[in-house]
Protein backbone atom coordinates (compact mmCIF):
# COMPACT_ATOMS: atom_id res chain seq x y z
CA UNK A 1 0.00 0.00 0.00
CA UNK A 2 2.33 2.55 1.48
CA UNK A 3 2.39 6.09 0.64
CA UNK A 4 0.07 5.84 -2.56
CA UNK A 5 -3.26 6.52 -0.22
CA UNK A 6 -4.00 9.18 1.34
CA UNK A 7 -5.71 9.46 5.00
CA UNK A 8 -7.88 12.40 6.21
CA UNK A 9 -7.95 12.39 9.75
CA UNK A 10 -10.20 14.23 12.47
CA UNK A 11 -9.90 15.08 15.90
CA UNK A 12 -11.07 18.08 17.30
CA UNK A 13 -8.72 16.89 20.46
CA UNK A 14 -5.17 18.07 19.31
CA UNK A 15 -3.03 15.81 21.38
CA UNK A 16 -5.02 12.50 20.07
CA UNK A 17 -5.20 14.36 16.24
CA UNK A 18 -0.86 14.39 16.09
CA UNK A 19 -0.61 11.22 17.79
CA UNK A 20 -2.61 9.84 15.45
CA UNK A 21 -0.63 11.62 12.52
CA UNK A 22 2.36 10.83 13.91
CA UNK A 23 1.33 7.16 13.65
CA UNK A 24 -0.13 6.88 10.35
CA UNK A 25 2.21 9.09 8.33
CA UNK A 26 5.21 6.48 8.58
CA UNK A 27 3.16 4.38 6.18
CA UNK A 28 0.09 7.37 4.94
CA UNK A 29 0.13 10.17 3.41
CA UNK A 30 -2.02 12.03 5.84
CA UNK A 31 -4.32 14.79 6.29
CA UNK A 32 -5.20 16.60 9.56
CA UNK A 33 -8.55 18.39 10.12
CA UNK A 34 -10.07 19.68 13.28
CA UNK A 35 -13.36 19.95 12.72
CA UNK A 36 -15.82 18.47 10.79
CA UNK A 37 -16.84 21.90 8.70
CA UNK A 38 -12.58 22.01 8.17
CA UNK A 39 -12.39 18.06 7.28
CA UNK A 40 -15.21 18.97 4.25
CA UNK A 41 -13.42 21.45 2.95
CA UNK A 42 -10.51 19.49 3.44
CA UNK A 43 -12.23 16.45 1.99
CA UNK A 44 -13.46 18.07 -1.17
CA UNK A 45 -9.72 19.26 -1.86
CA UNK A 46 -7.51 16.36 -1.39
CA UNK A 47 -10.37 13.26 -1.93
CA UNK A 48 -8.78 11.16 0.41
CA UNK A 49 -8.50 7.38 0.22
CA UNK A 50 -9.93 6.46 3.48
CA UNK A 51 -11.67 9.13 6.28
CA UNK A 52 -10.16 8.65 9.80
CA UNK A 53 -12.54 10.26 12.46
CA UNK A 54 -13.19 10.71 16.05
CA UNK A 55 -17.08 10.30 17.04
CA UNK A 56 -17.74 12.79 19.67
CA UNK A 57 -17.07 16.61 17.92
CA UNK A 58 -19.23 19.65 18.34
CA UNK A 59 -21.62 20.99 15.40
CA UNK A 60 -20.64 18.29 13.30
CA UNK A 61 -19.89 14.97 15.05
CA UNK A 62 -18.61 11.94 13.08
CA UNK A 63 -21.82 10.33 12.06
CA UNK A 64 -22.82 13.50 10.49
CA UNK A 65 -19.97 13.95 8.76
CA UNK A 66 -19.70 11.11 6.90
CA UNK A 67 -23.82 11.59 6.07
CA UNK A 68 -23.00 14.49 4.67
CA UNK A 69 -20.02 13.40 2.48
CA UNK A 70 -21.72 10.23 1.78
CA UNK A 71 -25.18 11.18 1.28
CA UNK A 72 -25.64 14.83 0.57
CA UNK A 73 -22.34 14.81 -1.06
CA UNK A 74 -22.47 11.83 -3.06
CA UNK A 75 -18.94 10.74 -2.22
CA UNK A 76 -18.36 6.92 -1.75
CA UNK A 77 -15.29 6.85 0.92
CA UNK A 78 -14.53 4.39 3.62
CA UNK A 79 -15.02 5.74 7.21
CA UNK A 80 -13.33 4.11 10.43
CA UNK A 81 -14.12 5.83 13.71
CA UNK A 82 -12.38 6.40 16.74
CA UNK A 83 -14.00 6.52 19.56
CA UNK A 84 -13.84 6.25 23.87
CA UNK A 85 -17.84 5.35 24.01
CA UNK A 86 -17.46 2.07 25.56
CA UNK A 87 -21.47 1.60 24.50
CA UNK A 88 -21.72 -1.62 21.69
CA UNK A 89 -24.94 0.64 20.63
CA UNK A 90 -22.70 3.43 19.24
CA UNK A 91 -21.02 0.24 17.02
CA UNK A 92 -23.93 -0.91 16.01
CA UNK A 93 -25.28 2.35 14.48
CA UNK A 94 -22.12 3.43 12.95
CA UNK A 95 -22.13 0.08 11.37
CA UNK A 96 -25.82 0.23 10.23
CA UNK A 97 -24.40 3.67 8.59
CA UNK A 98 -21.87 1.98 7.17
CA UNK A 99 -18.82 2.47 9.01
CA UNK A 100 -16.18 -0.36 7.85
CA UNK A 101 -14.36 -0.22 11.54
CA UNK A 102 -14.08 1.71 14.87
CA UNK A 103 -11.22 1.72 17.13
CA UNK A 104 -11.16 2.72 20.89
CA UNK A 105 -9.17 5.44 22.11
CA UNK A 106 -6.34 5.22 23.51
CA UNK A 107 -5.23 2.58 20.51
CA UNK A 108 -1.91 0.79 20.28
CA UNK A 109 0.11 2.12 16.94
CA UNK A 110 0.62 -1.53 15.92
CA UNK A 111 -3.75 -2.16 16.05
CA UNK A 112 -4.53 0.83 13.95
CA UNK A 113 -2.20 0.12 11.22
CA UNK A 114 -2.74 -3.16 11.09
CA UNK A 115 -6.98 -2.09 10.96
CA UNK A 116 -6.45 0.56 8.18
CA UNK A 117 -4.64 -1.71 6.23
CA UNK A 118 -7.34 -4.33 6.34
CA UNK A 119 -9.79 -1.68 5.65
CA UNK A 120 -7.50 -0.04 2.43
CA UNK A 121 -7.60 -3.75 1.28
CA UNK A 122 -10.71 -4.82 1.10
CA UNK A 123 -11.48 -1.47 -0.56
CA UNK A 124 -9.04 -2.37 -3.24
CA UNK A 125 -10.74 -5.82 -3.62
CA UNK A 126 -13.81 -4.27 -3.70
CA UNK A 127 -13.13 -1.35 -6.36
CA UNK A 128 -11.21 -4.59 -8.44
CA UNK A 129 -14.25 -6.68 -8.73
CA UNK A 130 -16.29 -3.09 -9.75
CA UNK A 131 -13.98 -2.50 -12.52
CA UNK A 132 -14.12 -6.19 -13.80
CA UNK A 133 -17.85 -5.45 -14.00
CA UNK A 134 -18.26 -2.61 -15.53
CA UNK A 135 -15.69 -2.79 -18.46
CA UNK A 136 -14.72 -4.33 -21.69
CA UNK A 137 -12.26 -6.81 -20.83
CA UNK A 138 -9.69 -6.53 -24.43
CA UNK A 139 -9.75 -2.61 -24.15
CA UNK A 140 -10.62 -1.68 -20.60
CA UNK A 141 -13.35 1.26 -21.73
CA UNK A 142 -16.68 0.55 -20.41
CA UNK A 143 -18.51 -2.48 -21.32
CA UNK A 144 -22.06 -1.86 -23.65
CA UNK A 145 -24.78 -2.23 -19.98
CA UNK A 146 -21.97 0.38 -18.09
CA UNK A 147 -21.63 2.42 -21.47
CA UNK A 148 -25.38 2.85 -21.45
CA UNK A 149 -25.81 3.69 -17.80
CA UNK A 150 -23.39 6.28 -17.16
CA UNK A 151 -24.33 8.19 -20.40
CA UNK A 152 -28.13 7.89 -19.69
CA UNK A 153 -26.74 9.59 -15.90
CA UNK A 154 -24.81 12.27 -17.64
CA UNK A 155 -27.05 12.99 -20.59
CA UNK A 156 -30.47 13.97 -17.98
CA UNK A 157 -28.28 17.21 -16.62
CA UNK A 158 -25.10 18.05 -19.40
CA UNK A 159 -25.17 19.60 -22.83
CA UNK A 160 -22.53 17.01 -24.54
CA UNK A 161 -22.35 15.03 -27.57
CA UNK A 162 -22.96 11.14 -27.95
CA UNK A 163 -20.58 9.90 -30.32
CA UNK A 164 -21.14 5.91 -31.93
CA UNK A 165 -17.77 5.44 -33.80
CA UNK A 166 -17.43 2.14 -35.92
CA UNK A 167 -14.02 1.10 -37.04
CA UNK A 168 -14.06 0.32 -41.15
CA UNK A 169 -12.70 -2.55 -43.05
CA UNK A 170 -12.20 -4.07 -39.56
CA UNK A 171 -13.29 -7.97 -41.01
CA UNK A 172 -10.71 -8.32 -43.91
CA UNK A 173 -8.15 -7.97 -40.79
CA UNK A 174 -9.19 -11.01 -39.10
CA UNK A 175 -9.79 -12.68 -42.32
CA UNK A 176 -5.84 -12.16 -43.59
CA UNK A 177 -4.20 -11.32 -40.59
CA UNK A 178 -5.72 -13.58 -37.89
CA UNK A 179 -7.97 -12.65 -34.70
CA UNK A 180 -4.89 -11.96 -32.83
CA UNK A 181 -4.04 -8.80 -34.94
CA UNK A 182 -7.42 -7.95 -34.87
CA UNK A 183 -7.37 -7.82 -31.39
CA UNK A 184 -4.84 -5.55 -31.61
CA UNK A 185 -5.97 -3.45 -33.92
CA UNK A 186 -8.92 -3.20 -31.91
CA UNK A 187 -7.06 -2.39 -28.75
CA UNK A 188 -5.15 0.27 -30.47
CA UNK A 189 -8.67 1.71 -31.97
CA UNK A 190 -9.67 1.76 -28.28
CA UNK A 191 -6.11 4.02 -26.88
CA UNK A 192 -6.76 6.34 -30.13
CA UNK A 193 -9.97 7.08 -28.84
CA UNK A 194 -9.14 7.39 -25.17
CA UNK A 195 -6.48 10.00 -26.20
CA UNK A 196 -9.02 11.85 -28.57
CA UNK A 197 -11.23 12.90 -25.16
CA UNK A 198 -11.27 14.30 -22.23
CA UNK A 199 -10.73 12.21 -18.77
CA UNK A 200 -13.96 13.57 -17.93
CA UNK A 201 -15.50 12.26 -20.86
CA UNK A 202 -17.07 8.86 -21.11
CA UNK A 203 -15.60 5.97 -23.94
CA UNK A 204 -17.44 2.24 -24.14
CA UNK A 205 -17.15 -0.70 -26.70
CA UNK A 206 -20.94 -1.40 -27.39
CA UNK A 207 -19.38 -4.72 -28.96
CA UNK A 208 -17.50 -5.82 -32.20
CA UNK A 209 -15.74 -2.89 -33.92
CA UNK A 210 -18.56 -0.62 -32.58
CA UNK A 211 -17.73 1.99 -29.80
CA UNK A 212 -19.74 4.80 -28.41
CA UNK A 213 -18.48 8.47 -26.29
CA UNK A 214 -20.14 11.15 -24.26
CA UNK A 215 -18.25 14.78 -24.31
CA UNK A 216 -20.01 16.43 -21.74
CA UNK A 217 -20.44 20.05 -22.46
CA UNK A 218 -19.96 20.09 -26.50
CA UNK A 219 -22.09 20.69 -29.27
CA UNK A 220 -20.32 22.07 -31.97
CA UNK A 221 -20.32 20.72 -35.36
CA UNK A 222 -16.20 21.55 -35.69
CA UNK A 223 -14.93 19.75 -32.63
CA UNK A 224 -16.76 16.72 -33.90
CA UNK A 225 -15.31 16.98 -37.55
CA UNK A 226 -11.53 17.49 -35.96
CA UNK A 227 -11.90 14.40 -33.56
CA UNK A 228 -13.11 12.64 -36.80
CA UNK A 229 -9.96 13.84 -38.76
CA UNK A 230 -7.42 12.86 -35.74
CA UNK A 231 -8.93 9.66 -35.19
CA UNK A 232 -8.44 8.56 -39.18
CA UNK A 233 -5.01 10.28 -38.99
CA UNK A 234 -4.28 7.95 -35.78
CA UNK A 235 -5.85 4.63 -36.89
CA UNK A 236 -4.13 5.05 -40.58
CA UNK A 237 -0.50 4.61 -38.87
CA UNK A 238 -1.15 2.78 -36.30
CA UNK A 239 -2.59 0.07 -38.97
CA UNK A 240 0.28 0.60 -40.96
CA UNK A 241 3.18 -0.11 -37.87
CA UNK A 242 0.93 -3.01 -36.96
CA UNK A 243 0.33 -4.73 -40.05
CA UNK A 244 3.00 -3.00 -42.77
CA UNK A 245 3.54 -0.17 -44.81
CA UNK A 246 2.13 -2.16 -47.86
CA UNK A 247 -1.07 -2.58 -46.25
CA UNK A 248 -4.01 -2.25 -48.75
CA UNK A 249 -6.80 -2.08 -46.00
CA UNK A 250 -8.63 0.78 -45.70
CA UNK A 251 -9.33 1.07 -42.14
CA UNK A 252 -10.91 4.39 -40.65
CA UNK A 253 -13.49 5.48 -38.41
CA UNK A 254 -17.20 6.62 -39.34
CA UNK A 255 -18.75 8.73 -36.51
CA UNK A 256 -22.62 9.18 -35.86
CA UNK A 257 -23.03 12.23 -33.71
CA UNK A 258 -26.51 13.46 -31.54
CA UNK A 259 -26.38 16.47 -29.17
CA UNK A 260 -28.18 16.55 -25.88
CA UNK A 261 -30.59 17.95 -25.45
CA UNK A 262 -31.50 18.85 -28.35
CA UNK A 263 -31.57 15.44 -29.77
CA UNK A 264 -32.71 13.46 -26.51
CA UNK A 265 -31.65 13.83 -22.95
CA UNK A 266 -31.54 9.73 -22.32
CA UNK A 267 -28.97 7.22 -23.62
CA UNK A 268 -31.31 5.52 -25.88
CA UNK A 269 -33.27 8.16 -27.48
CA UNK A 270 -29.27 9.69 -28.68
CA UNK A 271 -27.86 6.06 -29.52
CA UNK A 272 -31.03 5.55 -32.29
CA UNK A 273 -30.07 8.92 -33.83
CA UNK A 274 -26.44 8.81 -33.30
CA UNK A 275 -26.88 5.20 -34.94
CA UNK A 276 -28.69 6.75 -37.83
CA UNK A 277 -26.35 9.33 -38.62
CA UNK A 278 -23.77 6.63 -38.58
CA UNK A 279 -25.79 4.80 -40.86
CA UNK A 280 -25.62 7.46 -43.43
CA UNK A 281 -21.60 8.12 -42.94
CA UNK A 282 -21.51 4.56 -43.93
CA UNK A 283 -23.49 5.06 -47.21
CA UNK A 284 -21.92 8.31 -48.35
CA UNK A 285 -17.72 7.04 -48.31
CA UNK A 286 -17.00 6.11 -44.58
CA UNK A 287 -14.04 7.59 -42.83
CA UNK A 288 -16.51 10.68 -41.86
CA UNK A 289 -18.71 12.14 -39.93
CA UNK A 290 -22.35 13.36 -39.46
CA UNK A 291 -24.21 14.99 -37.04
CA UNK A 292 -28.52 13.77 -36.59
CA UNK A 293 -30.61 16.44 -37.92
CA UNK A 294 -34.48 16.16 -38.26
CA UNK A 295 -35.86 19.05 -41.01
CA UNK A 296 -39.49 18.11 -40.96
CA UNK A 297 -39.25 17.76 -36.63
CA UNK A 298 -42.80 15.96 -37.05
CA UNK A 299 -44.41 13.98 -34.41
CA UNK A 300 -44.69 11.58 -36.85
CA UNK A 301 -40.94 11.35 -37.99
CA UNK A 302 -40.37 11.46 -34.34
CA UNK A 303 -42.20 8.29 -33.58
CA UNK A 304 -41.92 6.17 -36.13
CA UNK A 305 -39.76 2.90 -36.06
CA UNK A 306 -38.66 0.89 -38.89
CA UNK A 307 -39.98 -2.19 -39.39
CA UNK A 308 -38.31 -5.72 -38.56
CA UNK A 309 -37.98 -6.21 -42.63
CA UNK A 310 -36.58 -2.57 -42.85
CA UNK A 311 -34.22 -2.91 -40.19
CA UNK A 312 -33.02 -6.76 -41.29
CA UNK A 313 -32.65 -5.60 -44.31
CA UNK A 314 -30.19 -2.48 -43.21
CA UNK A 315 -28.58 -4.55 -41.20
CA UNK A 316 -28.08 -7.15 -43.78
CA UNK A 317 -26.95 -4.70 -46.46
CA UNK A 318 -23.32 -3.69 -47.27
CA UNK A 319 -22.37 -0.28 -46.06
CA UNK A 320 -21.15 2.03 -48.51
CA UNK A 321 -19.46 -0.68 -50.82
CA UNK A 322 -17.10 2.08 -52.44
CA UNK A 323 -16.08 1.84 -55.97
CA UNK A 324 -14.95 -1.58 -58.02
CA UNK A 325 -15.54 -5.31 -57.74
CA UNK A 326 -16.14 -6.87 -54.69
CA UNK A 327 -13.09 -9.16 -53.19
CA UNK A 328 -14.05 -12.13 -51.50
CA UNK A 329 -12.18 -15.03 -50.07
CA UNK A 330 -12.76 -18.29 -51.94
CA UNK A 331 -15.28 -19.90 -49.46
CA UNK A 332 -17.25 -17.00 -49.74
CA UNK A 333 -16.87 -16.47 -53.35
CA UNK A 334 -17.62 -20.19 -54.39
CA UNK A 335 -20.94 -19.63 -52.01
CA UNK A 336 -22.07 -16.45 -54.27
CA UNK A 337 -20.94 -19.11 -57.71
CA UNK A 338 -23.07 -21.61 -55.97
CA UNK A 339 -25.96 -19.80 -55.84
CA UNK A 340 -25.51 -17.98 -59.47
CA UNK A 341 -25.43 -21.45 -60.65
CA UNK A 342 -28.97 -21.63 -59.83
CA UNK A 343 -30.00 -18.41 -61.18
CA UNK A 344 -28.43 -19.40 -64.23
CA UNK A 345 -30.74 -22.78 -64.14
CA UNK A 346 -33.93 -21.02 -63.80
CA UNK A 347 -33.86 -17.75 -65.07
CA UNK A 348 -31.48 -18.37 -67.88
CA UNK A 349 -29.44 -15.17 -67.04
CA UNK A 350 -25.95 -14.45 -69.12
CA UNK A 351 -23.31 -15.25 -66.54
CA UNK A 352 -19.78 -15.58 -67.56
CA UNK A 353 -16.48 -16.44 -65.55
CA UNK A 354 -13.25 -15.81 -66.34
CA UNK A 355 -9.87 -17.17 -64.52
CA UNK A 356 -6.11 -14.79 -64.68
CA UNK A 357 -3.41 -16.36 -64.60
CA UNK A 358 0.11 -14.69 -63.68
CA UNK A 359 3.24 -16.01 -64.15
CA UNK A 360 5.90 -14.40 -62.69
CA UNK A 361 9.73 -14.00 -64.09
CA UNK A 362 12.59 -12.62 -62.31
CA UNK A 363 12.56 -11.83 -58.83
CA UNK A 364 9.95 -10.44 -57.30
CA UNK A 365 7.62 -11.03 -54.76
CA UNK A 366 4.56 -13.40 -55.35
CA UNK A 367 2.94 -12.19 -52.48
CA UNK A 368 3.17 -8.70 -53.38
CA UNK A 369 2.95 -9.21 -57.13
CA UNK A 370 -0.67 -10.53 -56.58
CA UNK A 371 -2.05 -7.82 -54.23
CA UNK A 372 -1.39 -5.62 -56.61
CA UNK A 373 -3.00 -7.64 -59.72
CA UNK A 374 -6.06 -8.02 -57.26
CA UNK A 375 -6.10 -3.86 -56.86
CA UNK A 376 -5.86 -3.71 -60.16
CA UNK A 377 -9.03 -6.06 -61.02
CA UNK A 378 -11.17 -5.02 -58.91
CA UNK A 379 -10.33 -0.95 -60.28
CA UNK A 380 -11.06 -2.05 -63.34
CA UNK A 381 -14.79 -3.79 -62.29
CA UNK A 382 -17.80 -2.80 -61.94
CA UNK A 383 -19.46 -3.17 -58.36
CA UNK A 384 -21.74 -5.91 -59.45
CA UNK A 385 -18.14 -8.88 -60.60
CA UNK A 386 -16.67 -10.70 -57.62
CA UNK A 387 -13.26 -11.89 -57.72
CA UNK A 388 -11.55 -13.88 -55.64
CA UNK A 389 -7.60 -15.13 -55.36
CA UNK A 390 -7.40 -18.35 -56.45
CA UNK A 391 -4.16 -20.49 -55.41
CA UNK A 392 -0.54 -19.03 -55.31
CA UNK A 393 -0.88 -16.97 -59.03
CA UNK A 394 -4.56 -16.93 -60.31
CA UNK A 395 -7.90 -14.42 -59.97
CA UNK A 396 -11.31 -15.80 -60.44
CA UNK A 397 -14.06 -13.55 -61.87
CA UNK A 398 -17.27 -13.90 -62.03
CA UNK A 399 -18.93 -11.24 -64.19
CA UNK A 400 -22.62 -10.49 -64.68
CA UNK A 401 -25.04 -9.91 -67.71
CA UNK A 402 -21.77 -10.14 -69.93
CA UNK A 403 -21.51 -10.26 -73.74
CA UNK A 404 -18.62 -11.59 -75.80
CA UNK A 405 -18.12 -7.64 -76.60
CA UNK A 406 -18.53 -7.13 -72.76
CA UNK A 407 -15.95 -9.91 -72.14
CA UNK A 408 -13.57 -8.22 -74.74
CA UNK A 409 -13.64 -4.49 -73.03
CA UNK A 410 -13.22 -5.89 -69.81
CA UNK A 411 -10.23 -7.86 -70.48
CA UNK A 412 -8.94 -4.92 -72.08
CA UNK A 413 -8.91 -2.68 -69.55
CA UNK A 414 -7.61 -5.00 -67.05
CA UNK A 415 -4.82 -5.27 -68.93
CA UNK A 416 -4.04 -1.55 -70.01
CA UNK A 417 -4.44 -0.79 -66.35
CA UNK A 418 -1.88 -3.95 -65.12
CA UNK A 419 0.29 -2.60 -68.16
CA UNK A 420 0.84 0.75 -66.01
CA UNK A 421 1.69 -0.92 -62.47
CA UNK A 422 5.03 -1.37 -61.56
CA UNK A 423 5.31 -5.35 -62.04
CA UNK A 424 3.61 -5.56 -65.47
CA UNK A 425 7.31 -5.65 -67.56
CA UNK A 426 8.51 -9.33 -65.46
CA UNK A 427 4.89 -10.76 -65.68
CA UNK A 428 3.12 -12.62 -68.22
CA UNK A 429 -0.71 -12.47 -67.77
CA UNK A 430 -2.83 -15.11 -69.61
CA UNK A 431 -6.61 -15.67 -68.75
CA UNK A 432 -10.00 -18.42 -69.79
CA UNK A 433 -13.36 -17.44 -70.18
CA UNK A 434 -16.23 -20.13 -69.89
CA UNK A 435 -20.23 -19.34 -69.30
CA UNK A 436 -22.39 -20.64 -66.48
Amino acid sequence: MGKNHKILIVDDEKISLRMTDHILSSEYDTICAASGKEAIELFKAERPDLVLSDLRMPEIDGFELQKMLQDEMGFQVPFMFMTSDKKDVTESIGFSMGALDFIRKPFRADVLLRRVSNILTTVEQIRGLKKAAVTDPMTGLLNKASSQEEIDILAKDNIGALMMIDLDSFKPVNDIYGHDMGDKILIRFSEIIRSAIRSTDLAGRMGGDEFVVFCKNINDEEVIADKTRWINEQITLSAKELLGEDMTIPLGASIGCSFAPDNGKDFLTLFKKADKALYDVKQNGKHGYKIFSDPKKSEENASSEPTALATAMMLMGERSPGKGAMVLPTEQYKIIYQFLSRVVVNYQKNIHVMLFSVKIHGDLDPEKVMEAFVEVMKNSLRQSDVITPYGRNQVLLILLKTTAIDIDVVSERIMMNWDASKYSDMCNVTFEVNTM
